[in-house]
Order: C-alpha cells, then sequence, then structure tokens
C-alpha cells in the first residue's frame, strides 16, 4: 500500500496562512500537556500574544516556557485545510513602548474583525470596559514567541 504524503507549505505559504487568521493553540510543557487558544497578531516576524495574569498557563509559562502554536484553516467539511505549528520560547514583552505598540495592534485587529466585547475576558478585562482599556490598563501580559526552533507547515492542496 503507497502512504499519500500531505504536501508541506513553503515559507511564504505559511506567513500568508499567518498572516491571514488571529486565533491559535498554544500547548505548553507539564506532567500533561496543556493547549490554549489565543489570539495573536503577527508583524512580519514575530508573533505576539495577551493573556491574563493568572491561571494554568502562566504558571507553566514560568516552569518552561517552551510552547508548541498551533495555527489553522479548514472548510468545515474538511475539503480544504492548512495548518502550520511553530516551536519556540515565550517571552513578556516588558518594554513600555513594544508593549503599547503591540497592544494597539490588537485593538486594530478586534475592530477588523468586529469582535465580540466578550474577548476582553480572555485578556483579564471585564467585557464592561472599553476596548481601548487594553492600551491603559495593565490587566494583560504581552507575549513573544522567541527561539523558534521548528516550524511545519502542512496542507492539502
Amino acid at each position: 500500500m503507497k502512504i499519500h504524503k500531505v504536501p508541506i507549505m513553503s515559507k511564504e505559504e505559511y506567513d500568508e496562512l499567518i498572516n491571514t487568521q488571529y486565533i491559535c493553540r498554544i500547548g505548553f510543557t507539564g506532567e500533561y500537556p496543556y493547549i490554549a487558544p489565543f489570539i495573536y497578531v503577527f508583524d512580519g516576524n514575530f508573533l505576539y500574544f495577551l493573556s491574563t495574569k493568572y491561571g494554568t498557563k502562566i504558571r507553566r509559562l514560568k516552569n518552561n516556557p517552551h510552547v508548541a502554536v498551533e495555527i489553522e484553516k479548514f472548510n468545515s467539511d474538511l475539503s480544504s485545510y492548512s495548518f502550520v505549528t511553530l516551536q519556540g520560547k515565550i517571552k513578556e514583552v516588558k518594554n513600555s513602548n513594544k508593549k503599547l505598540s503591540v497592544q494597539k495592534r490588537f485593538l486594530d485587529l478586534i475592530y477588523s474583525e468586529s469582535l465580540s466585547k466578550n474577548i476582553l475576558a480572555a485578556l483579564g478585562h471585564s467585557p464592561d470596559d472599553d476596548y481601548e482599556s487594553l492600551l491603559h490598563d495593565e490587566k494583560s501580559y504581552v507575549w513573544k514567541l522567541v527561539d523558534v526552533e521548528n516550524i511545519v507547515g502542512i496542507k492539502n492542496l
């Protein structure tokens, strides 16, 4: 029996996938794997994430910053699908100018995709807060994916 191998994506193809999506899953290490959904922004070089300042993901990151990030796109009937997995480390962005720049990108994403105010709860804010609270309230961590060691992109077409 001949095995059919799924095609590998080129860098241009997986960069395009990363650019057109904004939801990912991040796998964290520990005594068992832990996977959580995140929204992200991509500046062409790095992926950035916002998160609450509490929870399992924070405890896991403090113990081990190595993660796997998965981004996908697919039709509901799976007639077309593609995904990319990046393995690297998550590092907190502490520079106030860079944090503000990334937070503004998230605000632009929220507006351009018409995301519900309920997304604010996933970022440490109340859904009753203004979207702009992302820029001036210190309720979220800003993270950056660094030291990427492996990128695999797979597609069906």
